[in-house]
């Protein structure tokens, strides 16, 4: 058996439930869809740290080209295409752009007009490009960090509500999560670094349900925490199951989560789907290969048809799941 256990917090009241779940639960099942995508030679994935899904089901992928993760960052920016997107029946390739304006890519996300945001973690900047890659907006300022209202410091992935706020995980060095309406004004943000409810260690991703709820992968925490829209702490998921999340994807009452495990040694690619509403864990998968030399699961996403795109870094693969 496999715990998972949920933090429940409601004014003073305190409730901590134990739920006991089987990881052989085979309630939903995926299988790989080989040869996906459909790459030509000249179209190779470097670094897969990123992925999004359009209105047309398209799969927007973001990726480092021919640029490893370095420190300290790089000056110079990647020539190569960084955004690719893909027709999700076929993998073939429909889009590529985002040459010449990434430093290090790491989030990204698609708004409900098709917008793509994706954050930088090299420049420190969250920016905002149309479905056809027009840069429309540009949050932080360009190669410098700080912890304020209109700086970043190496953010981590972006997330919208209901309204079109957007939420920013302001990760590697500044601990917290930051909200913005949808024209880039600064509203409000909360987290500081801790192991507390409230408190971070290295938020790596973010989601948002249907109700609003603000889902963040605490990642070196090994928690995901819930927060309503205002910051105010809801609860906490934790459990071995969870490993160290590096990715969300909330869609259908389902949290879809990505272990990327523990840098450098003990990395792993593990999609874990999880009902919301205090139920059981449905599914625990490897998303990784025999033939793959290393492994890094960062980012998760779901299509219209419940399909799971993996992101691996360090395979240099998007690959997808198609439920059965």
């Amino acid at each position: 058996m496999s715990k998972v256990i949920y933090f429940y917090q409601r004014s003073s009241l305190s409730l901590l439930i134990f739920l006991f779940i089987s990881s052989c639960n085979t309630s939903q099942s995926y299988t790989l869809v080989e040869n996906w995508p459909n790459l030509s030679h000249n179209n190779v994935l470097g670094q897969v740290t990123g992925v999004g899904v359009n209105s047309n089901n398209q799969i927007v992928v973001f990726h480092r080209a021919d640029r490893g993760w370095m420190d300290p960052m790089p000056d110079e920016k990647i020539k190569l295409p960084t955004i690719y997107i893909f027709d999700s029946e076929t993998g073939s390739l429909a889009n590529s752009w985002g040459n010449n304006e990434f430093i290090m890519p790491h989030g990204l996300s698609v708004d409900s007009d098709d917008n793509i945001w994706v954050t930088d973690v090299g420049s420190h900047e969250v920016k905002k490009f149309s479905s056809n890659g027009k840069l429309l907006l540009t949050l932080g300022e360009y190669m410098i960090s700080n912890n304020d209202q209109n700086h970043f410091a190496r953010p981590t992935d972006v997330a919208f509500d209901s309204k079109g706020d957007v939420y920013i995980s302001d990760g590697y060095w500044n601990t917290r999560v930051v909200k913005y309406s949808k024209e880039g004004n600064y509203i409000l943000e909360w987290g500081k670094p801790g192991d507390q409810p409230g408190e971070f260690n290295l938020p790596h991703g973010i989601a948002i349900d249907s109700k609003d709820r603000i889902y963040v992968a605490d990642r070196s925490n090994s928690r995901i925490q819930v927060f309503s829209s205002n910051g105010t702490f809801i609860s906490e998921l934790k459990g071995d199951d969870l490993g160290r999340p590096f990715g969300l994807a909330v869609l259908n009452h389902r949290i879809y989560l990505i272990d990327g495990g523990d840098q450098p040694d003990k990395t792993r690619s593990s999609v874990v789907i999880i009902p919301i509403g205090y139920d059981e864990i449905e599914k625990t998968f490897d998303a990784t290969l025999r033939q793959d030399r290393q492994n890094l699961g960062h980012d998760i996403a779901v299509g219209l048809d419940q399909s799971l795109y993996v992101a691996d870094a360090w395979a240099k693969t998007i690959r997808k799941y198609q439920l059965k």
